[in-house]
Order: structure tokens, then sequence, then C-alpha cells
């Protein structure tokens, strides 16, 4: 009597992906029904002959199930949020981060319930489906749905999202805006930075911040920027810069960005400094409590 080789535990079986030429659950070449699963001691049934089997494909997100090529139903934990779909519908932009998860079992992180686990945030993934499985285009919540998609990958979703006015707006007038502005981004941490620096035991922080336009008004501050750098006091100096920029606009990217990181924060024009170079200088202040 042929000798059967010795299967996987009966728990990681469902999980299994067989390639062709493996065998798969309950068939055998001949059309012959095999043992469904290996017993709890990890034997083989009868006629389970790893040569002569058909090929079973691994279903991600459901327990004791074979992968049809119809579209099989998937369960979904993302985030800790649940959802049904089908895995025709999340294959269907083959180009995609979301195609490529259920492209491979290696890729595959199921939670305790044998549910696909996506790491990222249950709440707009809803948006993202919907889009999937109708053509339906989100109306709400239009920033974070758009960084989801940008995770995912899904470019006509993606493309129709940045010609909304939120994120044409953000991404097209105001960044733009932005990189006309040398060392912004850098500036900007630098502010926060000097503001934690000075929170300890304080109510509130105060930075000070010099915008110059052009090159000359950067000369007419050199003489202030000296004294206020030889009595320790820190300035974070935007400018000079190249396109014709409002300095209030920039106060407001500036307002808004820092509270886009969670702090309270507001702005003010008033200067220790004399007049003449007054109008060069803002406080920004943060509060802490």
């Amino acid at each position: 009597m042929r000798r059967l080789e010795p299967c996987r535990l009966q728990e990681d079986w469902a999980r299994t992906l067989q390639t062709p030429g493996r065998l798969g659950p309950s068939q055998t070449r001949g059309g012959g029904t095999a043992a469904a699963a290996p017993d709890s001691r990890g034997r083989c049934g009868a006629g389970q002959d790893r040569g002569s089997a058909r090929a079973s494909l691994w279903v991600p997100g459901r327990k004791h199930t074979r992968f049809q090529e119809e579209s099989p139903v998937v369960d979904l934990n993302v985030g800790g949020e649940f959802y049904t779909t089908t895995l025709g519908t999340l294959r269907k932009f083959p180009g995609s981060k979301l195609a490529e998860m259920f492209s491979s079992p290696a890729k595959a992180c199921l939670d305790a319930e044998g549910r696909f686990f996506i790491d990222r945030c249950g709440t707009y993934f809803g948006p993202i489906l919907e889009y999937l499985r109708s053509g339906q285009l989100p109306t709400q919540h239009i920033p974070e749905v758009y960084l989801e998609a940008q995770y995912y990958e899904i470019k006509p979703l993606i493309k129709y999202l940045e010609d909304t006015p939120q994120i044409f707006g953000e991404q097209v007038a105001r960044k733009q805006f932005l990189l006309q502005v040398p060392g912004y981004s850098e500036n900007l941490e630098l502010m926060v930075r000097l503001a934690r620096a000075e929170a300890v035991a304080a109510r509130c922080s105060r930075v000070l911040v010099c915008l110059v336009r052009n090159e000359k008004e950067d000369a007419n501050c050199a003489d202030a920027l000296r004294s206020l750098e030889a009595n320790k006091r820190s300035v974070v100096k935007f400018g000079p810069w190249k396109a014709a920029l409002d300095i209030s606009d920039l106060l407001d990217c500036l307002n808004m960005d820092i509270k886009a990181q969670g702090y309270q924060v507001c702005y003010s024009h008033n200067s220790p400094l004399p007049a003449k170079v007054s109008d060069y200088f803002y406080t920004f202040s943060f509060s802490w409590w």
C-alpha cells in the first residue's frame, strides 16, 4: 500500500495556497472525492495524493472556502471596520496597491476571525469601496479619502479628487504659492521647535518671525537681526523671495500649517524693534493650556 505524505495541521489547511499540481481539500484529478482535510493529528485522509490532485486556490479573509474564479466573497477588517466584498471588486484596477494585496498569499494578514486585515483607517475605506463597486464618486471627507486613494494607488480616483476644489486649492494653488518661499518647511519646523523649547513652566511661547520680500527689505533688517542675535533672541527669517507674494497670505499659511499639527497659535504685528523695521517682524504665540 502506498504511503501518504504528512499534511499540514487542520487549522492551517483552509489558509494554504495550493499551486497547480498540488492537492486540493476535496479534489482529485479523476474527479473523485478525497478527504476534506487532515485530521486533528495532521494525517492525510484516504485518497489524498499530492501528485494526482487538481489545483485548489486560496481565498483571503474566508475560512474553509476555496477561491473560485467567479469573484468569491471576501471579508475585510480595515482598521477595525468590517466590510464584505468580492475579489473581483478589489482587483478592479490591476495596477493598484489594493489589487496587489490580493494577488499573493505572501501579502496576506488575517485577524483572529480569518478576515483579511488592512492596517488603515476603516472610516474612509467605505467611499473607496463604493467607487470600486459602482464608480460612485465621494462627496464628503475629500482630503481624507484622497489620502486613502493615494495609499491604495487607485489612479482614476486620485485624478478625479485632484480636480475637486478642496484638493485643487491645496495641491495647485497653495502649495505652488509656498514653493516660491525658500526654506518654508524647514523654517516652519524651526518655529515649532523654538516654541516647544520655551514651553517649560509657561502658559504660552512666543516666536519672533521676520518676513522680507526682496533684497532691499533684507538689507533694511540686517542691523536689527544682528542686534537680536547679539542679545540671544531667536528669530525665524523667511525670504527674500522672487515671486510677487503677499505677506498676509504667507502669514495665513504659517498659521494654518501650525494649527494643522494640533497647536493653538495666533500671530500679531507687535515688535519691540524700532518703527523703521517693525513692519517686517511678527510674533507667533503658542498656547499650551
